[in-house]
């Protein structure tokens, strides 16, 4: 099944986790998680699989809280400490699932990086449909008083327990039930004061001590808070419930033409098999999309589809163009304008500069420098030309750079893969013989030779 879905004869394969299928394809477009993963980092991992080839990638995890008690029960049997660590992990993806902030800030300011609080990243649930705000200052008040009289022993739910005067274990050591901030909260529930909670950590006012187990600390930014209050809006998160039917949707990312979409990925399949290619060699999934929505007809149109161009629309066009004329002419398509497909064109400023210091057989340093790039950034100038169909002959910077024997393993491995993703390729290659410039440049002589 995992074969079949590589090479297309599959359209869905199902998983208990995505690492230990190894599944490297680059253009999944689709992750469900039917139940919640037990950590952010395995959902970050099984996500992650989806649009790497920058193509759209839609991840729809479908939530609810006996999956948490499942999770839980898993728990029994480990160390203190391994059940510790557990909780902590499932209390974590818990938190995400049930906020209302940007899952994209969220998820990076898990991971250590900033992202600004004030965009709308367009693309998660929360963005697209926000919830409703209130003005949190006094309730952020309310935690950063707790927090500063308890800095550093009290983690998110020991903090939340005692806000609303709960006498449970988390606090049964500590002797702060006689405490005058003890049920400060109470008005409040349970999840009112975890969002506060989470909010204030994702606002920099507190932060959480990793190699303490998460306990609780102010910033700077969080005692400049407390020192002098201001209005902070915060946003209510959603409740949810077994009974919950949210039918929300999730607003399209294009005009895509669904069913001469499935027919051109179809057609791709058949001709990847009658030409002994990889799919994704002929066309790749972007153009796929764009000749869905633009329906080009005559070679002159499919060249200026993106990642097509001269090379490959002569070499592969005809059945496509073929197989979109009759589908415009059978359903009475009206085409867009022709100027469309010269706006979509995905044409490299420096192309004819890169061409033209490639056919004389200028050091790739050399080109980069004149234009004022990095190696990095003139690779992937290069991968954009032979991407489109325009042959780049770099064989004599590969025998310079790279042994003759490493180059033929690099490109034997090319034409039997199922992908061109490079981290599949360096994790079969291994990144000691083959750096990954080395790797991506030989994969442009493999496009060239292969599919130009």
């Amino acid at each position: 099944n995992q074969d079949k879905f590589l090479s297309e004869e599959a359209d869905v394969v199902c998983a208990t986790i995505a690492f230990g299928m190894g599944i490297d394809k680059p253009d999944v477009r689709l992750v469900i998680h039917y139940d919640i993963p037990k950590s952010l980092e395995e959902y970050y991992q099984e996500t992650g699989r989806a649009g790497r080839d920058g193509g759209e990638g839609k991840c729809i995890t479908f939530f609810s809280h006996k999956d948490i008690q499942k999770l839980e029960k898993f728990m029994n049997g480990k160390s203190p400490a391994e059940q510790e660590v557990g909780y902590q992990l499932i209390q974590e993806t818990v938190a995400y699932a049930e906020s209302s902030e940007c899952r994209r800030k969220l998820l990076l300011t898990y991971f250590g990086e900033e992202y600004d609080a004030s965009k709308n990243c367009g693309a998660c649930d929360n963005c697209l449909n926000p919830k409703e705000k209130f003005n949190a200052k006094e309730a952020v008040l309310t935690v950063l008083d707790v927090i500063e009289e308890f800095e550093m022993k009290f983690k998110v739910e020991q903090t939340v327990d005692f806000i609303l005067g709960e006498k449970t274990r988390n606090l049964r050591d500590y002797d702060v039930y006689n405490h005058e901030l003890f049920g400060c909260g109470k008005e409040k529930n349970m999840n009112f004061w975890q969002s506060v909670v989470r909010q204030s950590i994702l606002s920099g006012l507190i932060s959480k001590d990793i190699e303490s187990y998460g306990m609780l600390r102010l910033t700077s930014k969080g005692k400049d808070f407390s020192d002098k209050p201001e209005n902070i809006m915060f946003t209510f998160d959603r409740e949810y419930n077994e009974s919950d039917d949210d039918t929300t949707e999730v607003a399209s990312a294009s005009a895509l033409d669904d069913v001469l979409h499935s027919i051109l990925v179809s057609l791709r399949r058949s001709e990847g098999k009658r030409l002994k290619l990889a799919p994704y060699v002929i066309f790749s999934d972007p153009s796929i999309d764009a000749m869905a929505t633009y329906y080009p007809i005559s070679m002159e149109e499919l060249q200026n589809i993106p990642g097509v161009g001269a090379g490959k629309a002569t070499k592969f066009g005809k059945p496509f163009l073929d197989v979109i004329k009759t589908y415009v002419e059978e359903n009475e398509i009206d085409r867009p304008f022709d100027q469309t497909y010269k706006q979509i064109a995905n044409k490299s400023k420096n192309k004819i500069a890169i061409i033209q210091g490639v056919d004389r057989h200028i050091s790739l340093e050399d080109i980069a420098a004149s234009k004022g790039m990095s190696l990095e950034e003139l690779i992937k100038e290069m991968e954009a030309i032979v991407y489109s169909g325009t042959k780049l002959n770099i064989d004599y910077y590969l025998n310079d750079e790279m042994e003759e024997e490493l180059v033929d393993e690099a490109y034997e491995y090319f034409k039997e893969a199922e992908t061109d993703d490079i981290s599949t390729a360096l994790a079969e290659l291994g990144e000691e013989d083959f750096p990954e410039n080395m790797l991506r440049l030989v994969r442009i002589k493999f496009i060239s030779e292969v599919a130009n």
